[in-house]
């Protein structure tokens, strides 16, 4: 089971470090103020968070209305454009989605099913990146790494 969990988690980062096609997206507009419910949906709750060094934060919501996770990474000053990610995935059910492009203020919103299921799910801001995987998994912990490149 580690053994799948973690090249499961090595396939999300490899989507996350892939994203050539989504850098072609077009940026979003800076919005002052951008909270993870401005982007994800007012029924999204702020389950989990990461600190994307001192360039922004990833969230992890959760909306029990429809069971769905929703990932965005929403930078601290927002600005010129900068290479951007938000990703999630699901183990369990493979399941997944992202987000990856040159944006002013947010990357996402990245949505998957994850009720009753452990995800995984991180982004990055310029040259760092977070990873998050075995994340709301009830008593499990889960593994944080953060790196730059």
């Amino acid at each position: 089971m580690r053994l799948i969990r973690s090249a499961l988690s090595a396939t999300a980062l490899a989507a996350l470090t892939v994203g050539t096609t989504a850098a072609l997206a077009a940026p979003a507009s800076a919005a002052p103020n951008t909270t993870p419910q401005k982007v994800c949906g007012s029924g999204y709750k702020t389950v989990n968070s990461a600190p994307v060094g001192s360039l922004g934060t990833v969230y992890l919501t959760y909306n029990a209305s429809n069971g769905e996770n929703c990932v965005a990474t929403i930078r601290t000053n927002p600005g010129t454009v900068r290479e951007m990610s938000a990703w999630v995935f699901v183990p369990d059910t493979e399941e997944g989605d992202d987000d990856w492009g040159q944006y002013t203020s947010y990357a996402g919103p990245t949505y998957v099913y994850g009720k009753g299921h452990c995800v995984d799910w991180g982004g990055h801001i310029s040259n760092v990146y977070v990873q998050v995987t075995g994340s709301n998994c009830g008593s499990l912990k889960e593994n944080r790494v953060t790196y730059t490149r």
